[in-house]
């Protein structure tokens, strides 16, 4: 059930799921291209719903490379909000056993995995996981983006000998997936969080940075298209798939610069993209407005952030995203609200926004009372 749930079926047949015995039975899909498979030798283990015993698999085969001398690359793929937030301590036993692999939260996001409220939808994995030193915690847009991702984790634990855990946020929405970036310098960007995605057209009067993660990029960029054609606002796309690590290079160039008074101040990533700049950057995430907040200091200009804090709720998407104003028209608003702020449009413009796409100024909230 859950296996399928996560995309495994498709690797069924290929790799066959562990059984120390062998399979005795013919499974009801045996007709079927992607059939259950058992086999003595299978390379996939399904535990049931035991996070904590999956995991404790999982420290066990990424410490093998120490305690039997055998190199092991685990992938151990679970509901998001089971992890970090249910087994955390296992998490963080795994990092103090020198554990290597990955970590993979399915169905991530507040908002993308509809209808199972407060159970499943996770918005906070991406912020605890920045308390552990060792994880690196990912939240991809597009499919080149965690082909790459992969591809770094395995060079720098088996490549560059490091011990460190990969933590990838995987949604559940279909959409169209984009070629590669044509910017030869993409990769370099994506591998540390933060990438120019699209530059913005230079016919527009004004000009807004939007920075999208992980599901909610599809809503910036339907964004983008609507403050182009409607508003004739430019938007300067980013694809923002690592705010834990973005956060942790600055604090590394702020310690730098402090030890170091007489040279000139270090400049982080984030700093060198967002810095320079005096006009609006909005940020739009399925998670808690605290993981885009973990780089505010370092972008110029004036930062707005759209987040899910709060209970999950069982909706659909679009009611989802509009409860937490992290849909398209929101973001439009956000943009056009921030602008009007600097000067550059007319408030009545953002309010007029604001009745057009009835987004209203009181939002119900279960936790008071």
């Amino acid at each position: 059930d859950e296996a399928r749930t996560f995309g495994m079926n498709a690797f069924f047949h290929e790799f066959k799921i562990h059984a120390p015995f062998g399979q005795h039975y013919t499974p009801v899909d045996h007709d079927q291209m992607m059939k259950y498979a058992e086999a003595p030798d299978g390379q996939m283990l399904q535990e049931g719903i035991s996070e904590a015993g999956a995991l404790c698999t999982w420290i066990a085969t990424g410490t093998a490379y120490a305690s039997q001398g055998c190199p092991m690359m685990p992938f151990f793929i679970y509901y998001s909000m089971f992890g970090f937030q249910r087994v955390g301590d296992f998490i963080w036993q795994g990092a103090d056993a020198r554990a290597r692999g990955f970590l993979l939260g399915a169905t991530a996001g507040r908002t993308t995995l509809n209808g199972e409220g407060l159970q499943h939808q996770d918005g906070h994995s991406l912020l605890i996981a920045t308390s552990n030193p060792a994880v690196v915690a990912w939240d991809p847009c597009f499919a080149y983006e965690v082909a790459y991702i992969i591809e770094h984790g395995i060079h720098e634990m088996w490549g560059e000998d490091k011990d460190v855990i990969y933590y990838i946020s995987l949604y559940n929405e279909n959409h169209p997936m984009p070629p590669i970036p044509n910017d030869p310098n993409f990769k370099e960007g994506l591998l540390k969080g933060l990438y120019k995605f699209e530059p913005a057209k230079a016919d527009k009067k004004h000009v807004v940075r939007l920075l999208g993660s992980g599901s909610i990029m599809q809503q910036v960029l339907a964004a983008a298209e609507v403050l182009n054609s409607q508003y004739d606002i430019g938007c300067e796309i980013w694809s923002a798939i690592n705010y834990g690590e973005l956060h942790r290079e600055a604090n590394k160039a702020d310690r730098y610069t402090r030890l170091h008074p007489k040279e000139k101040p270090a400049v982080s990533w984030v700093q060198e993209c967002l810095g320079d700049w005096d006009g609006v950057t909005v940020a739009a995430t399925d998670n808690v407005a605290a993981v885009p907040r973990l780089v505010e200091r370092y972008v110029g200009g004036d930062f707005v952030v759209l987040g899910t804090d709060g209970f999950g709720r069982s909706d659909t998407r679009e009611a989802l995203r509009r409860f937490f104003e992290v849909d398209k028209e929101s973001i439009v608003v956000a943009a056009l609200s921030a602008l009007a702020r600097q000067g550059k449009v007319s408030p009545d413009l953002a309010e007029e926004a604001m009745a057009k796409y009835n987004i209203v100024h009181e939002r119900p909230d279960i936790t008071a009372f």
